[in-house]
């Protein structure tokens, strides 16, 4: 009698451990076949991109080389078609386009060209660079007031480029004849840590001006803000790699490091 129940748990045991199998080993095999479509779709992605940043690296080294053999209308054309991308490059030609057209002399067109190259990038640096360009630019056309709406973001402490933006708006106060407000903006500049030794001595030397009333000299000294920035980093030589400021073109101030 023993014997029976014995056997008979023993088919239980091994009907259920049957439908356990029927059961879980299509989901885990499902699950398997999800997982690897998964890694292989990433893989693919990965691989894309990668194929894409090497086609716009390529591209955009093509464009430069144009332009420096001075063909600035076909340069500014493959700009253009890179600048179509959603790459970080397409900021870089953005501003590479703008840049000919303030050698053109252009500003209205460069500012435009710049504020979309601000947009078109999720690099603050690069869109602190472009929106910094975009305002000088401008500066000796635009009202001040527009000119304090584009550079007073880019002033504070933690953006990349605020002393450039102290120099420029004060530069922009002094334009409109605002010499207290510049004077200001050139006294919290000279007080800062961060500030290069090149800056603090235009700035001192600008608030010397502004205090013996020799206004003549001021704005040639100041404009110094403008040329007188470190180059940025240049693009990269190895296509593929991830792209840097470019410096600009000729007749406008660069950006640091």
């Amino acid at each position: 009698m023993v014997d029976v129940f014995g056997e008979v748990d023993e088919q239980l045991r091994s009907e259920r451990l049957r439908k356990f199998l029927q059961t879980a080993v299509p989901a885990f095999i499902g699950a398997l076949i999800i997982v690897l479509v998964g890694v292989i779709g990433v893989w693919g992605v990965d691989q894309y991109k990668a194929s894409q940043a090497a086609k716009q690296s390529q591209a955009y080294s093509d464009a430069l080389d144009t332009a420096a053999k001075g063909d600035v209308a076909k340069a500014f054309d493959q700009f253009g078609a890179i600048a179509k991308g959603s790459s970080t490059y397409a900021s870089l030609s953005l501003m590479q386009q703008a840049g000919i057209r303030m050698d053109q002399n252009k500003p209205a067109e460069a500012a435009q060209l710049f504020d979309k190259a601000a947009q078109a990038t999720k690099s603050q640096m690069i869109a602190d660079v472009a929106s910094l360009k975009a305002a000088y630019a401008l500066l000796d056309t635009a009202p001040l007031d527009q000119m304090v709406s584009r550079l007073t973001p880019l002033t504070k402490p933690e953006r990349p480029y605020h002393i450039q933006a102290l120099e420029a708006l004060a530069l922009a106060n002094l334009g409109a004849g605002k010499t207290a407000d510049a004077k200001a903006t050139l006294v919290q500049l000279s007080n800062l840590l961060d500030t290069p030794d090149s800056a603090r001595q235009r700035a001192q030397a600008t608030i010397a001006l502004i205090d013996s009333g020799t206004a003549g000299s001021i704005k040639s000294l100041a404009q110094q803000a403008l040329t007188a920035t470190p180059t940025p980093l240049a693009p990269p030589a190895q296509a593929g790699g991830p792209p840097q400021p470019p410096a600009q073109a000729q007749g406008q101030p660069e950006a640091p490091q």
